[in-house]
């Protein structure tokens, strides 16, 4: 066999050498990961009037690095705007505003925090760094001037929820929060804003009430929270939720401040008249007699539902009678039973609760009262009679009839089981 020449050996080893040479230069270039940098200007003047207020920062990387870009005033303070973010090799650009990560200056007195800030007047060096393992640091240098910024901030310097704890259920107790914050500065109309923030940092936001004030305009700005209930939506989950009101300005400074509410007895309030079914004592009485009634009512929600007085039980002794007139006024959120006439000139004059005091589950309020309430899945018996004391003789007989009424919210059931009663004068 005939061994190669020597000729031919380094030929072989001169190609090979060029071949790694040219993959060590198309995969790992040698030298910074940096190559280039520069700003589009090299002054702005960052107050929103759309002159000069951006400048465009462009860089280039030969090969993948962490990238730092920020600015060094004359004391050499340092302020970020980017720090050690992972980018990939070839061109880069971003524009800056001159907003960059928060910062205090000697004198600060703000409520909120502070989450982005735009830099003071003067005359900056900027720098722009690239971090690599596989090769020597990158830096580049320039000069940046700052003239004529906005620095007012969008302060949010009152911010309150009141009640901090509030029961969405419909009724009538604590069924809303308000939320209220104070703008220092106009912002753009979606500037401002407040979200309800779950253990899962699961975000709601929460719709500003209307008024006068414009959303974004510097003032009093106002929330008032449901849960969703008003719009027949069950309410989140109970338990304790940040609540975060933010603000940017069309800078791009940013604040923020939050507090804590809590959710609980939370639901939408279901129940009925249990098969639409009201039994009457009977069809025929004589003038002075009693018309008594039974009926159940069935909690079918995942909430519990209030109620209210007259207790189950009671007999109104005239048909003038009503449940104003036993003490028993309307109360927001209450669910009551009622019997309504064809001749009557209220509204189910005649009302009852869900049930006795003995019967229902009693709670105190945060004002310490006592509250009662039928709770889910629970039904309840409700009796009671009117006397009927009085004849319309182009009425008679006349149809009663009962209904379901959640007090000031809807009427649940109406008309439920509709029976003619006759009426019989006295001999």
């Amino acid at each position: 066999m005939r061994l190669p020449t020597l000729t031919v050996i380094v030929t072989a080893v001169i190609v090979t050498a060029l071949l790694l040479g040219g993959a060590w230069l198309l995969l790992g270039p040698q030298g910074p990961a940096l190559t280039r940098a520069s700003f589009s200007l090299a002054a702005i003047s960052p107050n929103a009037d759309g002159v000069q207020d951006v400048t465009r920062i462009s860089y280039t990387l030969r090969r993948p690095a962490n990238i730092s870009i920020y600015f060094l005033n004359a004391q050499g303070q340092r302020f970020d705007f980017r720090r050690d973010q992972p980018r990939d090799s070839g061109d880069h650009q971003v524009d800056f505003s001159g907003i960059v990560e928060p910062y205090a200056l000697p004198g600060d007195h703000f409520s909120a925090t502070l989450l982005a800030r735009v830099l003071q007047d003067g005359d900056y060096t900027w720098v722009i760094e690239a971090q690599n393992a596989a090769g020597p640091a990158g830096k580049i240098t320039g000069r940046l001037t700052i003239a004529e910024a906005d620095t007012s901030l969008p302060d949010l310097s009152r911010f309150t929820v009141n009640p901090p704890v509030f029961t969405p259920n419909q009724d009538g107790l604590d069924d809303r929060t308000q939320i209220n914050v104070w703008l220092d500065k106009t912002v753009a109309d979606d500037g401002l804003r407040v979200d309800l923030i779950s253990a899962t940092s699961a975000e709601l936001s929460i719709a500003e009430k209307i008024s006068s004030l414009k959303r974004g305009e510097r003032g009093l700005h106002q929330y008032d929270y449901d849960g969703g209930i008003d719009l027949g939506l069950n309410p989140p989950p109970d338990g304790v939720y940040t609540v975060r009101a933010s603000v940017e300005d069309r800078l791009g400074q940013k604040m923020a401040v939050t507090t804590t509410l809590t959710i609980q007895d939370g639901g939408l309030p279901r129940a009925e008249i249990l098969n639409g079914e009201v039994k009457l004592s009977a069809t025929t009485l004589q003038l002075g007699q009693t018309l008594y009634f039974t009926l159940t009512v069935e909690n079918y929600g995942n909430s519990p539902i209030r109620t209210s007085g007259p207790p189950s039980g009671t007999v109104y002794k005239s048909m003038a009678e009503n449940a104003n007139s036993l003490g028993e006024y309307e109360q927001s959120g209450v669910f009551r039973v009622g019997i309504m006439c064809q001749t009557c000139k209220s509204d189910f004059p005649w009302r009852w609760a869900l049930g006795t005091p003995d019967t229902l589950h009693k709670t105190v309020d945060q004002n310490g009262h006592t509250q009662y309430y039928l709770l889910p899945g629970e039904r309840a018996t409700i009796t009671g009679g009117i006397v009927l004391d009085q004849i319309v003789e182009s009425r008679n007989p006349q149809n009663f009839w009962g209904g379901l009424i959640h007090e000031d919210v809807e009427m649940v059931n109406n008309g439920v089981d509709p029976q003619a009663i006759t009426i019989v004068p006295n001999q």
